[in-house]
């Protein structure tokens, strides 16, 4: 199915960076290690000097979009996050691809808005597009069994279908090897199937196993990279409608990442010059430019460079020999 898709003689991968702005959550989903309470010595929220610095170093890495996402902090209301939009867009030309479907609806409920509404101001602000964060398994059964206090899966899949009627693309993921079954995994992509057969707004599906360490699911055994390819073969075949699927690298490391890539996916994911969240469950695989492309380059397709919307930055091929 992915040679069907994407008969072309290279494989994408992009430079990003996962910009965690807050670690302060009110979820406190039984999955996550990296979440905090309001007063715990370790909660933070970043500065705008932090911020800026971050988003600096990416671009002059190559980079061409970032990802902001943050826990749900109880305090800080849409204001807050229209300031930080419209301070990034002022300052660097970048794709900002951030606020997953949990935090819009948090920020709804906050500020007694609508969903679509939230997603207005945000895109007035400079939002570019919506990461398909915070899906895990979209059946109510798992999410009320690891996520209680975060959202229903009904909610998530309204967010996605608001911010496409609104002509915003958005990207879908799939959290798997916690609490599921093999019926729900499937559940999961009927729904995100007949949402991008309504709306056509999914321009990407990522599928990752849960990471268990350092959370209240450590005693769960981890996925290994077997039912890692298997989930994401499946996954290509059923979701044909969805044009792009991702390599999970950041999860399975450099050479299940690579073989995902025999397996369905038809790109390597981003170089991720920051990443917290996978880290602090104690995975922490890190890989860059040049890696990536070597890797591509090794299973005998060109490597190149995407935005958020699978469009190549150059003509010109990356190359690790170069």
């Amino acid at each position: 199915m992915s040679r069907i898709l994407h008969p072309e003689p290279y494989r994408t991968y992009a430079i990003d960076r996962n910009i965690n702005y807050t670690n302060i959550c009110v979820a406190r989903c039984r999955f996550c290690a990296f979440s905090r309470d309001l007063d715990e010595e370790d909660a933070y929220t970043i500065s705008e000097g932090d911020l800026f610095q971050k988003i600096k170093e990416t671009i002059e890495q190559g980079g061409t979009q970032i990802l902001m996402q943050g826990g749900l902090h109880p305090h800080l209301r849409l204001d807050f996050y229209e300031g930080l939009l419209r301070s990034i867009k002022e300052r660097f030309s970048i794709h900002i691809h951030s606020f997953s479907p949990p935090e819009i609806i948090h920020f709804s409920r906050l500020e007694g808005l609508t969903v679509r509404e939230v997603i207005l101001r945000l895109r007035e602000a400079g939002l570019d597009s919506i990461p398909g964060g915070g899906a895990e398994i979209l059946v109510d059964r798992c999410r009320g069994a690891v996520s209680p206090k975060k959202y229903t899966a009904g909610e998530w899949l309204t967010v996605m279908r608001e911010a496409h009627g609104l002509g915003m693309k958005t990207s879908a993921t799939m959290m798997f090897g916690h609490v599921e079954t093999l019926e729900e995994r499937i559940v999961h992509m009927d729904r995100l199937r007949q949402l991008q057969d309504e709306t056509g707004g999914f321009t990407a599906f990522i599928p990752w196993p849960f990471q268990p360490m350092h959370t209240q699911l450590e005693k769960l055994p981890p996925v290994g990279a077997f039912e890692y390819l298997k989930t994401l073969a499946v996954s290509r075949l059923y979701l044909d409608n969805i044009p792009n699927v991702q390599s999970s690298w950041v999860t399975q490391g450099a050479k299940i990442g690579q073989l995902a890539l025999r397996f369905g996916a038809n790109d390597m994911g981003s170089t991720m010059l920051e990443e917290n969240v996978v880290r602090a469950a104690g995975v922490s695989f890190r890989m860059t430019r040049e890696e990536i492309v070597r890797l591509i380059e090794d299973l005998g397709y060109q490597a190149r460079q995407r935005d958020f919307y699978y469009n190549l930055v150059n003509g010109k091929p990356a190359s690790s020999k170069q």
